[in-house]
């Protein structure tokens, strides 16, 4: 199995708690001939917990230690009450007795087995009417009953996608732990996993990890959300709650955030709740000034501000009678179409990067070498913290 052998230290920080009550709980420590230390703690409780981050933050070592793949130094793992791990007692319960169903992301289908043997691989145990009773019922839930004889290379990616969900769900698990399993997919054949993939978390309700570098999947799927980086835990919460509003410079970046400033505190307005802030672009040696929600900063002190692309309004007129505190005149130096997207490029001293529809486009006649204004609450303007571990 891959090991993320860029990662330093593993330290997640999540303390059990009475929702984790037939959930997921563990407390492992493993060092790699790499130099990968992974010293992890954490309770998380049934339902879809999406595990977040860029490659080498140790999401996949993770996972390869719950499975049972990877053999931690010490600790323990407790799954719906049962202990796969306990080093002090001398417990390790082999990989394949763990009953956890595992999505590589690469499959990991048998090329020479039709879909209906690949997903009764793991009920040799049973007799053979039912196991074929168990893998036709779970194929039929997930559409794919009509492809039982063919095998891998004779379906699409999607369909391979459900036939390695289907023989990671048959064996009825205690936890399911999914690396990337919709990576190359298209958007609509996502969206149809991601509706039969909800449909089997509510009727089961087991804990699942989803290993993600997806924006969009963290959102579609996740009840909560861990971020990982260099193997510390950067963050946890609702999604919206870490990814909406994210307070590091490395959460910003996975979440989507295009547009960050250095600067500084010009004057804090503590009746307003918000203070005034001199930020600059280093690359052009430009600087405009923005209102940015009030922070725990004094005049003087050095901020990082990030502000989505999508969260920025665009107008061909000066603004009036806006509550947005910040309204800034520009120019646009570029316009770029990304499929149903169009991302602008404004200098207003410093550049900034927009997100507008085709629509907004062609209704404002915009091009480059325009002069528009930009116009940008607040609220929008996040206060990030650096990170050791920015790169």
């Amino acid at each position: 199995m891959p090991i993320d052998t860029d990662s330093a230290i593993l330290n997640i920080a999540l303390e059990p708690t009475p929702q984790t009550a037939g959930g997921l709980m563990l407390q492992v420590h493993k060092t790699l001939a790499s130099g990968f230390a992974l010293d992890a703690s954490f309770a998380v409780p049934s339902g879809i917990t999406i595990v977040f981050g860029r490659s080498g933050s140790g999401k996949t070592t993770l996972l390869d230690c719950i499975a049972g793949l990877t053999v931690p130094d010490a600790g323990s793992i407790i799954a719906d009450g049962c202990t796969l791990l306990d080093s002090g007692r001398g417990i390790d319960m082999p990989a394949a007795q763990r009953k956890i169903g595992y999505v590589f992301q690469d499959l990991a289908l048998f090329p020479h087995l039709t879909a209906g043997a690949n997903v009764e691989y793991g009920l040799s145990r049973l007799r053979p009417a039912e196991r074929r009773a168990r893998s036709q019922a779970i194929l039929e839930s997930f559409r794919i009953a009509h492809l039982r004889s063919r095998r891998p290379r004779e379906i699409s990616g999607g369909e391979r996608q459900r036939v390695a969900l289907a023989r990671a769900l048959v064996i009825d698990p205690t936890i399911l732990l999914l690396d990337e399993p919709l990576s190359g997919l298209d958007a609509p054949t996502r969206s149809h996993l991601f509706d039969d993939l909800r449909a089997w978390n509510e009727a089961h309700r087991i804990p699942v990890l989803y290993v993600t570098h997806n924006r969009e999947e963290v959102f579609a799927l996740g009840e909560r959300v861990i971020v990982l980086e260099h193997g510390k835990v950067l963050a946890q919460g609702s999604p919206s709650d870490v990814l909406d509003s994210p307070r590091s410079e490395i959460i910003a970046d996975l979440s989507g955030i295009e547009n960050r400033f250095s600067g500084e505190v010009l004057a804090i307005h503590p009746d307003e709740g918000t203070m005034t802030c001199r930020v600059w672009d280093e690359a052009r040696d430009g600087a405009v000034q923005l209102e940015a929600p009030l922070g725990h900063l004094q005049a003087g002190a050095s901020v990082l501000l990030g502000i989505r692309a999508g969260d920025i309004l665009l107008a061909t007129a000066a603004p009036r009678g806006l509550s947005a505190r910040n309204i800034l005149a520009g120019r646009i130096v570029a316009m770029e179409r990304r499929d149903v997207m169009v991302i602008a490029e404004v200098d207003c001293g410093a550049r900034f990067i927009v997100h507008l529809t085709p629509a907004a486009e062609k209704d404002l006649e915009l091009h480059a070498g325009r002069e528009v204004w930009l116009v940008i609450k607040t609220h929008s303007c996040h206060l990030l913290q650096q990170s050791a571990f920015s790169r």
